[in-house]
């Protein structure tokens, strides 16, 4: 199978679903001739001009306030924001109209718009752009939100949002926009709601880590060296955080007794406490030690790399928290 770049994967899901599908524009600062921050939409403004590739003014409430009233009339907008910080400035459209048009119309009015941009910690962007906020958008009912992890993913679940007539929050990690992988050249979505268990453990497996986004490569890297003293872990991505796939994860625990949940952002009221508490409550019978959270540091993000560094969880963190939660 040939082998895609995770924002190349990405385009070329939304490059086809733009081919079929006249009703979806992309809009968002430099997304059109220069091809966006992050190479978002590279050589699509050939293909279809400026009146569905929009250069916008720096004015996240402005575009995501246009965008709604689009989405309300049935196009399918897909909003770039570059950076997921600045879509802060546009919560108020986001928490008041966006999620909740749905219901306040009885469904008469669908909201099929896509809000997606770059999260994560790396490249001393510092603490206006490393933010990711995923467990903001997960507590408010409404929004599906989405965390693809490889190039495979990126891909199929970006062509599940463009078609869902919900609105879906893509979080894509800066760390992942390079990496390589697998892509089928055929048709295909991944639906939301269905984890990916990425790395199976045996019958007598040790331990369940859930991890999440960028947390999932460092993992990986972690087991494996934990696997030549013979510690088998399960891994799972859990792909989308709204819906959240529950049973996986269940059913992972049931095996192994322990859970570890890996994540780049912060502790307090986070997504890792949900997952927690919904296996606790669950499966607490199932359970031979305490749930464990593996985090960021509570603390703005440094500019400095060798402090940024010391603030985010690395594959060393992951073997060391398996080790201790083993040691339970």
């Amino acid at each position: 199978m040939r082998e895609l770049t995770y924002t190349s994967a990405a385009r070329e899901g939304l490059a086809e679903e733009m081919a079929k599908d006249p009703s979806i524009f992309v809009v968002g600062e430099g997304i059109g001739p220069r091809g966006g921050n992050f190479n978002t939409t590279t050589g699509l403004y050939d293909l279809y001009g400026p009146m569905r590739l929009r250069d916008t003014p720096i004015s996240e409430r402005g575009f995501v306030g246009l965008c709604t009233g689009a989405a309300m009339t049935g196009t399918r907008p897909v909003v770039d924001l570059m950076f997921v910080d600045f879509g802060l400035d546009a919560l108020g459209e986001m928490l008041n109209q966006v999620c909740k048009m749905q219901y306040m119309s009885s469904g008469r009015l669908k909201m099929p718009i896509v809000i997606r941009g770059c999260i994560g910690v790396g490249n001393s962007s510092a603490t206006h752009h490393s933010g990711s906020y995923y467990p903001i958008f997960t507590h408010i009912p409404g929004f599906r939100v989405v965390l693809p992890t490889t190039p495979y993913d990126a891909k199929g679940l970006l062509k599940t949002a463009i078609r869902s007539d919900d609105p879906v929050l893509f979080f894509e990690h800066r760390a992942l926009l390079n990496t390589k992988g697998p892509v089928p050249e055929e048709e295909y979505t991944i639906p939301f709601g269905q984890a990916s268990v990425v790395r199976p453990g045996g019958n007598d497996c040790h331990m369940t880590v859930v991890a999440l986004s960028v947390m999932v490569r460092k993992t990986l890297d972690a087991c494996e060296r934990l696997a030549r003293e013979g510690i088998d872990v399960e891994v799972i991505d859990p792909r989308s955080l709204a819906p959240l796939d529950s049973a996986t994860i269940l059913q992972s625990v049931h095996k192994t007794g322990r859970l570890l949940i890996a994540d780049e952002t912060y502790g307090p009221s986070g997504i890792g406490a949900e997952i927690a508490a919904q296996v606790a409550d669950a499966a607490f019978d199932d359970l031979d030690a305490p749930i464990r959270r593996l985090n960021g540091a509570h603390v703005p993000i440094p500019y400095s790399p060798t402090l940024e560094t010391a603030v985010i969880p690395n594959s060393q963190t992951v073997e060391q928290a398996i080790r201790d939660l083993l040691d339970e």
